[in-house]
């Protein structure tokens, strides 16, 4: 299983922020109703970290009208050991 952030962008009005805030609660999913929230910092996106197996599998989760215009990025941890391969074999 991987973890993926997704990112959700809107409009930059109450109304808007209003309306992307509701569509996510009352869609019921765990992943949606814990996502983070930027409005309040005049940055008008949502993000979400989910553990699943694809990205594809991430866009579903979402509800149809944001799935087309999502941002869907695949999370990975380096450790040290990760860093000091990469630099011997030009990896970076």
């Amino acid at each position: 299983m991987a973890r993926f952030l997704i990112e959700l962008e809107h409009e930059a009005t109450e109304e808007a922020c209003l309306k992307a805030i509701e569509t996510l609660i009352s869609s019921g999913s765990h992943f949606l109703t814990n996502a983070e929230w930027g409005c309040k910092e005049d940055v008008h996106k949502c993000w979400i970290v989910v553990d699943v197996d694809s990205k594809e599998e991430a866009r579903t989760i979402l509800p149809p009208v944001y799935r087309h215009e999502a941002k869907i990025i695949k999370l990975i941890r380096y450790t040290l050991d990760d860093l000091n391969e990469a630099k011997e074999n030009k990896e970076y």
